[in-house]
C-alpha cells in the first residue's frame, strides 16, 4: 500500500483536512481572543491553565466556550424602578434609542426623546405609549449636526425641567459618504463626539443638582481601530476614510467618558460618567443593502438585546463611574451586559485632557465639572 502523502490523497480528502485545520485555526483564534479580553473574574478557572488548554486540539477550544466564560445574565426585567427619574435619549426614535426609551419609560422614567427628525420620533413614541409605561414619554427636536439646535434644546428642557437624572448620549451615525455639521466639522467627529460633549456641557450643573446621576455615552467596539489625529480632527488635510473616522469618533467618546469620571471624582461629585457598546446588533446603522442585511440576519443579535449594555449602564446599582459595558458573548458581539475592557489608546489620560481642551475650543461649550 503506497505510503499516503498530500500528493496521493484525493480532492476529497484535501478539501476535509483544509476545512478541519481552518475550523481548529478558527475556534482557536476566537477562543484566545475572548480569553485574553476578559478580566480573571469573567473567566471560571485560571486564565494560565484555560490558554494551556486551549492547544489541546478541537476541544480545548471547544471547552473553554461551554465552560470557561462567566457571562452575565441581567436583563431588562431587572432593571429597578425608574419612577420619578427624567431621562434624556438622544437619537430615541429608532433602534438602540427606541429600546433604551421603550424600556427605561416601561420601568417608570418621564422620558425625553430627542432627535432630529420629529415626525419619525412621534410615530415611535406613540409605539411606546400604546405600551402603557408607568412613565411619560415627549418628544423634543435636538439635531446634533447643529450646535444652535444643541442650545436651543437645552434652553427648552431646561424650561420644563429642573432635574435631570440620565442623559443617555446615543445617537450616532455610522461610515457615511464625507459630509460637514453647520459648523464645518466632520459628521461623525461632530455628531458621535462633539455634539455630545456639547450637550454634557449645558447640563452638567443639572446632572450636578440631582442625586445619583448618570452620564452613558454609546461607544462601540470600533473604538479599537480608532486613532486620534489631533493635526487633522476633521479630515481637512486628509483624504477621507470613513471607518476610519467612525473608528476615530468612537475612541473619542470613551476618551471623553474617562476623562469626565477622574474630574468627576477628583471634585467629589456623585454623578457617574459610564460607556457603553452593543456589541453587533441588528439596527439601521450598518446600512440597507443587501448584503448588510444577509450579515445582520446570519450574525446580529436583536436591537432590544444590543440595547441592554446601554440599560444596564443607566441603571444596575453595581456599575461604577468610568466602568464600559458591553455583551458578555463570545468577543463581545452578543449576550447580555457585563463589564469588558477597551483598548490602551482609549485610557491614555493625555490625550483624553487634550480631547477635551480641543472639544471646548471647537464647539465654544466648556464643560465645567
Amino acid at each position: 500500500m503506497p505510503a499516503l502523502n498530500w500528493k496521493t490523497l484525493s480532492p476529497t480528502w484535501k478539501t476535509a483536512l483544509v476545512t478541519a485545520g481552518t475550523l481548529q485555526i478558527g475556534l482557536f483564534a476566537a477562543a484566545w481572543a475572548d480569553l485574553s479580553r476578559r478580566s480573571p473574574g469573567a473567566v471560571n478557572g485560571s486564565k494560565a491553565a484555560w490558554r494551556a488548554g486551549l492547544f489541546v486540539n478541537t476541544l480545548g477550544p471547544l471547552a473553554y466556550f461551554l465552560r470557561g466564560r462567566n457571562t452575565g445574565h441581567w436583563t431588562e426585567a431587572d432593571m429597578p424602578d425608574q419612577t420619578g427619574r427624567v431621562v434624556i435619549v438622544t437619537g430615541a426614535n429608532s433602534g438602540l434609542g427606541y429600546e433604551t426609551a421603550r424600556v427605561l419609560a416601561q420601568h417608570g422614567a418621564s422620558v425625553v426623546m430627542a432627535c432630529r427628525n420629529t415626525q419619525k420620533a412621534e410615530a415611535a413614541a406613540s409605539k411606546i405609549r400604546a405600551l402603557n409605561p408607568k412613565g411619560e414619554v415627549v418628544v423634543m427636536n435636538l439635531d446634533l449636526s447643529d450646535l444652535k439646535s444643541v442650545q436651543d434644546f437645552a434652553e427648552a428642557f431646561r424650561a420644563g425641567h429642573d432635574r435631570l437624572d440620565l442623559l443617555v448620549n446615543n445617537a450616532g451615525i455610522m461610515v457615511p459618504p464625507l459630509g460637514r455639521t453647520a459648523q464645518g466639522f466632520e459628521t461623525q467627529f461632530g455628531v458621535n463626539h462633539l455634539a455630545h460633549f456639547a450637550l454634557t456641557a449645558q447640563f452638567m450643573d443639572l446632572l450636578e443638582s440631582t442625586p445619583g446621576a448618570r452620564v452613558v455615552n454609546v461607544s462601540s467596539a470600533a473604538h479599537r481601530f480608532g486613532r486620534i489625529n489631533f493635526g487633522d480632527l476633521n479630515w481637512n488635510a486628509r483624504k477621507y476614510a470613513a471607518m476610519p473616522a467612525y473608528g476615530q469618533s468612537k475612541l473619542a467618546n470613551l476618551l471623553f467618558t474617562y476623562e469626565l469620571q477622574r474630574r468627576l471624582a477628583g471634585a467629589g461629585k456623585d454623578v457617574l460618567a459610564v460607556a457603553a457598546h452593543p456589541g453587533w446588533a441588528s439596527t439601521g446603522l450598518q446600512g440597507q443593502d443587501s448584503g448588510s442585511q444577509l450579515a445582520n440576519r446570519l450574525f446580529a443579535q436583536p436591537q432590544a438585546m444590543g440595547a441592554l449594555p446601554t440599560l444596564y449602564a443607566a441603571t444596575a446599582s453595581e456599575v461604577v463611574g468610568g466602568g464600559y459595558y458591553g455583551p458578555s458573548g463570545v468577543l463581545e458581539l452578543s449576550g447580555t451586559p457585563e463589564r469588558v475592557p477597551s483598548n490602551a489608546r482609549s485610557h491614555d489620560a493625555q490625550d483624553a485632557r487634550r480631547l477635551w481642551e480641543v472639544s471646548e475650543e471647537l464647539t465654544g461649550m466648556p464643560l465645567r465639572v
